[in-house]
């Protein structure tokens, strides 16, 4: 069986409550996404504690429920 990786992009809130979440296997999609996640915090945001992470999990399992999937 083939390793899978799936590129999670997550923003989080400053209290690290999960705010948006878009699942993928394209390394590509992922990184433009994450730049989207990124360009689209506002400077406020950031200095509230607003992040936008990008991490990568092995299984669909390990994605949140809310996510978007996109394959």
């Amino acid at each position: 069986m083939t390793a899978t990786t799936i590129w999670v992009n997550e923003q989080l809130d400053p209290n690290g409550l999960l705010y948006a979440c878009i699942a993928c296997c394209d390394e590509q999609q992922a990184q433009d996404c994450h730049t989207s996640f990124l360009q689209n915090l506002t400077d406020v945001q950031q200095r509230e504690g607003w992040v936008a992470r990008l991490r990568t999990v092995q299984t669909w399992d390990e994605v949140p429920a809310s996510a978007l999937k996109l394959s």
